[in-house]
């Protein structure tokens, strides 16, 4: 990957050029904190935050319930990681998504 391309390719939505940038420069092992924001409804928001080792980013590929077209298809940014209790977990990447090294 070309650590100056402006976003990740194959992502259906596209990931802001800096976040792009520092997942580019992470290397396995880097410990990471990663922050969305949780919504229910249009009226509750809250942040939420997890840490754990970085193992990875690659992509995740969802649809409707029907196989139709591929445009249907929606890929999005995925970012691996193993939570301190060792369990790994996965996170989708948002508009809202910000990640820290820590």
């Amino acid at each position: 990957m070309n650590p100056n391309a402006p976003s990740l390719p194959s992502a259906t939505r596209s990931v802001r050029p800096e976040l792009a940038s520092l997942l580019r420069g992470l290397a396995p092992g880097g410990r990471i904190r990663i922050t969305q924001t949780v919504a229910i409804n249009t009226r509750r928001h809250w942040p939420t935050t997890v840490e754990g080792v970085f193992r990875g980013v690659n992509f995740l590929s969802t649809g409707i319930a029907t196989d139709r077209v591929p445009e249907d298809d929606i890929v999005v940014v995925t970012v691996h990681f193993t939570k301190d209790n060792g369990e790994l977990s996965s996170v989708t990447l948002d508009p809202s998504s910000r990640i820290e090294i820590v």
